[in-house]
Order: C-alpha cells, then structure tokens, then sequence
C-alpha cells in the first residue's frame, strides 16, 4: 500500500496487517523534521515527517496505522513529491517503541479551543476591552448618569451587528508605561471604532470613550480614525460620532513627528459632507478636536449636561485668558440658542435613541407605512384664524400633516422665526420648514435664512423632499437686518434652494409675499412639483398696506381730507387683498391650486408619488 501526495485519508477498506506501507513525499521542498524512527507505531492520520516548501510545512501523513520499518529520508535533504520517505507494514493500531509517543497527530486529531497559548493571549486581550473588565470606571459613568461608550455603541446598533476595528491598540507611551498597563489602562487607546448596522443598513462608529485618559484624541486612535473614514467614505457609509473628551493628547511621547498637525482626520471626515449622512452624540465634556468632528456632522444631538468648545480650560488658561470651570465653556443652552445643537435631549439614552431615529430616516427612506386617513386632518381647516393678524400654532400643523409620532425638531431655539423639522409622512422620509408668525410675523431675518440654507443643504444630502409651508411678510428689513449681514444670508438661501435636486412642495398658509415668500417656494411659485395655497393665502411683491402706500403716494396725498384719504387708503388696500387673494392668483395659473386644508396631506402625497418618491398604490 502506498501513500500518494493527495492520499491524507484512509481507505475505503481496513487493510491487512502487515501489508507493505510507503509514506511518500508531498510536496518538492526540504525534509525540515523527521517525527518517527524505525520500530514506531503510528496510527493513521499521523504525520511521519515535514516537508517546506515556500516557506510552508507540508505533513507527510499515513493514511493508515504503520509500524515503521525504515525512514529513507534525513532532516535538510531535498525531496521530491512521490519520494518514498518512510516504508513499514500496516497494523491495527499504535503501539510500543522509541518513537510512539513522538509522531504527531494528523489534521483529524489536531487540538481545538482555547488550549493554543496564541489564541488564549488574543482572547485576553479582547476580554480587556469589555466594561467588565472595568468595575471601577464603569461604577464612575454611573454615578454621573452615563453610559460607557460601548453601552452606547450597543445601543445604537442592531443587536450584535457591531464588528470593531482597532480595538488591540493601546496608547503610543510605550516608553513610559509598561505594556500591560497600558494594555489594562488604555484600552483601545480611548477610541471604539467599527462598523454595524441600523435597520439592517450599514454605518460606521467613532465614540470616544471618556474612561480611557479622558476620551482625548492619541495618535493610534487618529489612526483608527483615519482608517474608519477611508471605509466610510470608498463604501458610502454614514457615520455616528459619539464625541465625549478632551481633544488632542500631549502625553504620547512615542507618537511620530513634532507639531501634531500632520493629522488628516479632520480633512477626511470634513470631506464626507454631502457624500454620506454624519450625525453627532455629544454628552458632558467635549472639547478641541472632539467638537470639530462634532461640528462637521449634519446634525448634532446634545445632552442637557453637555458642554461643547472649541477649546478646553487647560488650553484657555494657556492662552493667557484666565481660569475658567468646563461647566462655563459653550453649555448646551447656549450652543442650542445660537445653532451649533440641532437637538437637545435629556440624557444619553435619549440622544443615541434620537441618533438611531435620525439615521432610519436616511437610512430607510420609504418604510412602507400604510396611508393614514384619520380625522385630525379635518382639523387643518381651522388652523390658520380667519382674521388676518391672529397668531397661531405652525408646529401644531406640522404635526398633523406628518405621520404620528415620526417628528424630529432641529434647531427649535435657534433662529425661531422658521420651524425646521424632519421625518415621515405617508412612510417616506421628509423635510419640513416652516415660517413661525409667533415670531416677527414669520419674517425670515439673517439667523432665520442661515437655518433654512443649512436645513435644504441637509434634505439634499440626505435625500429628504422639502415640504415648505409659507406665511411670511417677506425678508427681514431694517438697519438692523443688514447690520447682522441680511443680505448675504439671503443669498445663500436662493443659492441653497437652486442647488437642490430633492422634490419641494409648497403649501402656503396665510402670507406669501417678497422675496421671503419666493425663498419658500425654492425661488419662483412654479419650482416646486407642487405648489398650493389654503383659502387663507393671500399674495404678493411685498406687504399690501405697504404696496398700497408706496404705490398710490401721490394719490393718497392729493386728498387734502385726513378722514377721506385713510378711507381711501382702506379702499385700495381692500382691493390689494381681494387681487392677491388665493383663489384670484390661482385664475392666474401663478399656483397649482387652492385646497382644503384636510387636504393638504393627500396633495403632497400625491406631488411626491408624481415625483417618484413615494410608490404609486395598487
């Protein structure tokens, strides 16, 4: 019986004992081991000797029990595949001499689980990066009311669905702490990074964990970093930022290079802007570096206890500008009021919950919810007050026209003359502006037109239809207006509206006059796929009492009479808004139509399923 190169199992049939046996060679290379001796017994499947060839130990195996007889080869000699290598007769079973004990198993017998020294070293390191691992810092998070970073990432994520990258690196002060120490104090050198999925869509993760040297920014996790954008960004996966820490470390003496500064990690996730959705997590201290990835995301969500900077206490004070406490640097309030925090929530759970929700809406744009046809659209009738300077509730419309319970609010303290919000309506992932008149009339002045351009920016990225519903004077006026730079802001509006490519609906509530009014309409009446009016529309180049004034000036002084000329002036504007009345512009074509208010949601669904948006039913 021999054994060829491609004869590593036994046969088909139980040999004779004492049959011929030859084990031969297999592969060309060099005899590297010699495992028995003559006299040994080997059962089958052991392996008799190796061979290397390329760098690569081939077993020469029997494929059946032997008893040697003799070994015709030498460790270093050269050998050629199909060389007999050992010779003996086939016996039943292993069994006494100089060599039973020395012959290897074969690839049958091979040991499995955690007994390799190698694979027992990688499963303790990896056991390091668990909170487990970590009573003390863990307690810590607690008692402040957080979360570890790896509690949030698992909270983010599809169950089980995160697969990390880097997790085995440590910090770069070899030079000053040991390896295990560093093993045990700096785990995943403060930076979790991989990919996951939400919704069963892939992401990718960055979250600085605040346990580990206080979540700032070392040089293997910039590399980690590094290497996740350049995944994100060659496969188009958005990417959560959950931003706790102090920005960059100076205690990393064995990192390479002198300034710090040759760190292409805030180029690459800057350059992510409008190719991939970014939405940041931000809770307690975040500083420096960590806030400059923050303010690079579409969106940022901020807990109550945040504060966000640009710079720490440390790096303030070394500017020569005074001690001052982190709990004073950019708090949430303020970074809310003036538009940095998109969303402001109680506490983490509530800002990775608000994170994932966002995410589905890019993620998951249609998710084939059923049309909703409920009573409360009956109440959009009464809505907007017939008496043309009543405030009233925009947000309570907002809610009604979209799906029940799908609303996110970005931005509500900042610029509050424009509600700016996203969601769902009818299943399909929108976004949705809206003139407050609670607010100078619904005047949209600089903040308002700064919100408003990032807000479509953000819908185009995202792939989010803009539903705008217009009640606004117009531009903000005034010297003061154009002192706060009113007329760039304003242009940067039309710009933003004449670069989108998502569908617009216009649905005007009560006012639609000015350039304002064409800012909500994307530009002119007829850009968007559709563009509707309430019976409360009223229309035109700027505010009527105003037109009326300016227009008829030396009418209106020619009549001597103070009683006859304002009789005259309540003329002619009552007849300025009977002509730019809705239902007299829309005889005009210059709108699609004039709708019932409970109609208002059917019609933009029917402007998005026109426009592909949103699948035709059967």
């Amino acid at each position: 019986m021999t054994a060829t190169p491609d004869d590593h199992t036994p046969d088909d049939h139980t040999p004779d004992d004492h049959g011929p046996v030859e084990v031969l060679a297999p592969v060309d290379g060099t005899c590297v081991a010699v495992l028995v001796a003559a006299g040994d017994t080997v059962a089958a499947g052991g392996t008799l000797a190796l061979v290397e060839s390329m760098k690569t130990e081939h077993p020469a195996v029997t494929p059946v029990g032997v008893l040697v007889t003799t070994v015709t080869v030498t460790e270093g000699a050269a050998v050629r595949a199909g060389d007999v290598i050992v010779r003996g007769v086939a016996a039943s079973g292993p069994g006494p001499g100089p060599g039973t004990g020395t012959a290897g198993p074969g690839p049958a017998t091979a040991a499995r689980g955690t007994d390799r020294a190698d694979l027992a070293e990688v499963l303790r390191r990896r056991a390091l990066l668990e909170d487990r691992q970590r009573p003390a810092a863990v307690a810590r998070r607690r008692d402040l009311g957080r979360r570890t970073a790896r509690a949030n990432v698992t909270a983010l994520l599809d169950d089980g669905s995160f697969d990390e990258y880097g997790g085995l690196a440590v910090a770069s002060q070899r030079s000053r702490r040991s390896t295990e120490e560093l093993l045990e104090r700096t785990p995943a050198d403060g930076l979790l990074t991989g990919t996951g999925t939400i919704g069963g869509r892939p992401v990718a993760v960055l979250a600085y964990d605040a346990t580990v040297l206080a979540g700032t920014q070392g040089y293997q996790n910039h590399r980690k970093t590094d290497r996740l954008l350049d995944v994100a960004g060659r496969h188009g996966l958005p990417v959560v930022v959950v931003a706790e820490g102090g920005g960059g470390r100076p205690g990393d003496v064995d990192a390479p290079g002198v300034s710090a500064l040759d760190v292409p990690s805030f180029a690459r996730f800057a350059g992510l802007a409008g190719r991939v959705p970014t939405v940041a997590v931000v809770s307690g201290y975040c500083f420096a570096g960590n806030a400059a990835l923050a303010a690079c995301c579409d969106i940022v969500v901020a807990t109550d206890d945040a504060n966000l900077g640009m710079a720490g206490p440390a790096m303030i004070e070394g500017g020569g500008l005074g001690v001052v406490a982190p709990t004073e640097i950019g708090p949430v309030g303020v970074q809310a009021a003036n538009g940095t925090v998109d969303v402001r929530v109680p506490d983490e759970v509530a800002a990775v919950d608000t994170a994932r929700r966002l995410l589905l809406l890019a993620l998951l744009p249609r998710d084939g919810s059923a049309p909703v046809d409920d009573h409360r659209q009956a109440t959009l009738r009464d809505a907007v007050p017939q008496e043309r300077r009543r405030v009233y509730d925009v947000r309570a419309v907002v809610r009604t026209v979209a799906d029940d319970g799908t609303l996110t609010e970005l931005g509500p303290a900042h610029a509050p003359g424009l509600v700016t919000a996203v969601g769902r309506l009818h299943g399909r992932a929108v976004g949705i502006m809206a003139n407050d008149p609670a607010h100078l009339g619904g005047a949209i002045d600089t903040d308002c037109a700064r919100k408003a351009t990032r807000f479509i920016d953000r819908c185009d990225h995202w792939r989010l239809p803009v539903i705008a519903l217009c009640d606004t004077p117009g531009l903000m006026v005034g010297p003061a207006a154009e002192a706060a730079g009113q007329v760039r802001a304003s242009g940067e509006l039309f710009r933003a509206a004449a670069r989108a490519t998502v569908p617009w609906v216009l649905v005007v509530l009560r006012k639609c006059y000015g350039l304002g009014a064409q800012a909500m309409a994307g530009g002119s009446l007829h850009e968007p796929v559709l563009g509707v009016s309430w019976p409360t529309g009223e229309f035109g180049g700027m505010g009527l009492e105003g037109a009326v004034r300016l227009g008829f000036r030396r009418e209106l002084d020619a009549i001597s009479d103070p009683a006859e000329r304002a009789g005259r002036e309540a003329e002619l504007i009552e007849r300025a808004y009977a002509h730019g009345a809705a239902l007299n512009v829309a005889t005009h074509t210059e709108i699609d139509d004039v709708i019932d208010p409970a109609d208002t949601r059917r019609r933009i669904v029917a402007a998005l399923t026109a426009a592909g948006e949103i699948d035709r039913q059967p």
